[in-house]
């Protein structure tokens, strides 16, 4: 009689974990850090096209500067106190207030945690980078620090991002939503116009700085719904 042929209990397989869902703003934030990374790079080296480029946009609207003083006056006006960046500081401030006093202590954190974020980047670069601004015979408005990036334009990018992020996350109506997205679509640009017309940076000091302003956004929000999902039960 023949005996029993062995078999062999199968191994029970070992479950392969789903990967998790993509990080929010991961994306945005890699491809805008590698394109400001190009541009520093193109600034360090001093890239003849593109400094051709910021020489040619400089001359022309500071000509324009001068020959049209009351615009010049009203450029001054909106990029020293309306876009100033202490304006949108104070906004911030104001909007992380309002969060405390409604309970909501980690948006408020992060709100604030970011706002300080995009200013600590903002002044290392201009130190370790330390590009002299535009020098003009007849100076139409003057700036401290160095160029890049340009302060003003990454702050309000940052500053507008922030509070779009905050407003839709709060479920805000779509109309508010709109207007909201306006403004600081007008502020974003206009703030960025502002700092060229008034011959005070060149135009790729104002490119890196709302490049860097939708990476920290991005980094930011990216951050807090992945904090989110995690603390889900």
């Amino acid at each position: 009689m023949r005996p029993p042929t062995p078999t062999s209990t199968p191994l029970p397989r070992t479950p392969v974990p789903e990967p998790g869902p993509p990080v929010p703003g991961a994306r945005t934030a890699s491809l805008t850090a590698v394109v400001t990374v190009l541009l520093l790079v193109t600034v360090v080296v001093g890239w003849e096209p593109l400094m051709s480029a910021d020489r040619t946009v400089a001359v022309e609207l500071h000509e324009s500067a001068l020959a049209e003083p009351g615009l010049t006056e009203a450029n001054r006006i909106l990029s020293d106190w309306v876009w100033d960046p202490w304006t949108m500081r104070a906004l911030v401030v104001g909007v992380v207030l309002g969060l405390l006093w409604r309970g909501e202590r980690l948006p408020a954190l992060w709100l604030a945690a970011a706002s300080l974020l995009g200013s600590a980047v903002q002044q290392i670069l201009k130190v370790l980078v330390g590009r002299q601004r535009p020098v003009w015979a007849e100076p139409v408005d003057s700036a401290h620090y160095a160029a890049f990036p340009s302060g003003h334009a990454m702050t309000a990018t940052v500053t507008c991002g922030l509070l779009l992020w905050l407003l839709a996350r709060t479920g805000a109506g779509p109309g508010l939503r709109r207007t909201a997205a306006l403004l600081s679509a007008v502020s974003v640009l206009g703030v960025g116009f502002t700092r060229l017309y008034l011959g005070v940076h060149w135009l790729t000091d104002v490119l890196a700085g709302w490049l860097l302003g939708i990476c920290v956004v991005a980094v930011a929000v990216g951050s807090y719904e992945r904090l989110a999902l995690n603390r889900e039960p």
